[in-house]
């Protein structure tokens, strides 16, 4: 597997970022964690919000082209016809599930999720004051699925919102048409609403192929908000700009029912930059998806050579490889092993709800030369652990 040119980044020039991922932890750990990445911005995106700091443009966000920008972006990634007055701001995925369940839902009524799934689902729905309903994953071969059976048995109990992610942070896996198609009818059938985050659509992988819910069937259109963002395939988070979707009309009337202040909590940069990557990073993204495409692969390697106990099935889409790690006898948090052992930040698995105990998910945005030393760290880890407490994790 020949290097990219991203595998040139050095990690003093890293250690400098103040952002999250690299000032949290001391200097000693390799964070690899949070849902950053380690590449450079892409130059249309830096150029525009180079300018505006040069116009001295930093005022309050206005939505602007932002939905012309997605809406012909959408069209030529997936054929996904959408009018730009249906694409809404808001600061984030996350403040939109928040925003959205305020308005569709009332306090007790219950919201469905699927774990393990991206942590701020479950304690957004608990803030809210909603009732948490759970349709964990079901394996499929070596990885997951979503369970059909489970959503429907949820949706009989009375649920009115389901809160998808779609495709799946930290499964990894790409959801097809026809379970899509499925979900739709279902959602149709006991009238649930479906906020879909499709954060990491933009970077699904070769090999895979994202359909937006709303493109799925006339059903899943008439129940579905998609909630998305430049923001992961672009590493904007920091900018705070989001869109959310809707092009049936319970969803719009849903959208209309939103405070008329959210947009303005959107950050003004995040839209400039949005607006950018819609429209000119198209070339950046198909290099970072080469270098992704190559360290999901790389990463299988790595573990064989490694940590041979691990259990990885490399991700569909994104950045995000979901570990599963019962076999090292590390308890529920191996992370928590890897990173007083290790000096090496993962996202703890149990965090992700049921399903997470014995898993970590790693960040394999990076380059090649750090995600080795990534895992060497686990491993070393994992063995240091181990040799701590011989009689709780016994080898052989």
């Amino acid at each position: 597997m020949a290097d990219h040119p991203f595998d040139a980044i050095r990690l003093e020039e890293l250690r400098a970022r103040k952002s999250a991922k690299w000032a949290y932890y001391d200097a000693d750990v390799l964070p690899a964690w949070v849902a950053e990445m380690d590449y450079p911005l892409a130059e249309p995106i830096s150029r525009a919000l180079h300018d505006a700091i040069d116009r001295h443009d930093a005022g309050y966000a206005f939505a602007g082209g932002l939905g012309e920008a997605f809406a012909t972006w959408a069209h030529e990634t997936w054929q996904w016809q959408v009018a730009p007055r249906d694409v809404h701001l808001v600061a984030d995925v996350v403040t939109g599930i928040t925003e959205l369940l305020r308005v569709a839902t009332e306090p007790g009524d219950a919201v469905v999720i699927d774990p393990p799934v991206y942590p701020p689902f479950a304690s957004t729905v608990r803030a809210t004051g909603r009732t948490l309903l759970e349709a964990p994953l079901v394996r499929s071969g070596a990885g997951f699925a979503m369970d059909l059976d489970a959503v429907k048995a949820a949706y009989e109990k009375g649920a009115r919102v389901h809160v998808l992610c779609s495709p799946h942070n930290p499964a990894g896996f790409v959801l097809d048409r026809d379970t899509l198609v499925a979900l739709g009818d279902l959602a149709e059938r006991y009238g649930v609403l479906v906020l879909s985050d499709e954060i990491h659509a933009p970077l699904t992988l070769p090999g895979a192929v994202h359909t937006p819910l709303p493109m799925a069937s006339e059903a899943a259109a008439s129940r579905a908000i998609v909630l998305t963002s430049a923001s992961k395939s672009w590493n904007l988070a920091g900018l705070k700009a989001a869109t959310m979707v809707g092009c049936g009309e319970e969803p719009r009337r849903v959208l209309a029912r939103l405070p008329v202040e959210t947009p303005f909590h959107a950050g003004h940069m995040g839209v400039i930059g949005a607006c950018a990557a819609f429209r000119e990073g198209g070339a950046w993204l198909a290099q970072t998806i080469a270098i992704l495409d190559r360290n999901r692969h790389l990463l299988t390697d790595l573990l064989a050579a490694h940590l041979p106990g691990a259990r990885y099935v490399p991700p569909q889409a994104s950045y995000l490889a979901w570990i599963d790690l019962r076999e090292l006898g590390l308890g529920d948090d191996p992370a928590a092993a890897m990173l007083e052992h290790g000096r090496v930040a993962l996202s703890p698995g149990p965090s992700f709800g049921a399903g997470g105990a014995g898993y970590a998910r790693l960040n394999i945005a990076t380059t090649r030369a750090l995600l080795e030393e990534a895992v060497a760290r686990m491993a070393a880890g994992a063995r240091a652990a181990k040799a701590r407490s011989p009689a709780r994790h016994p080898f052989g």
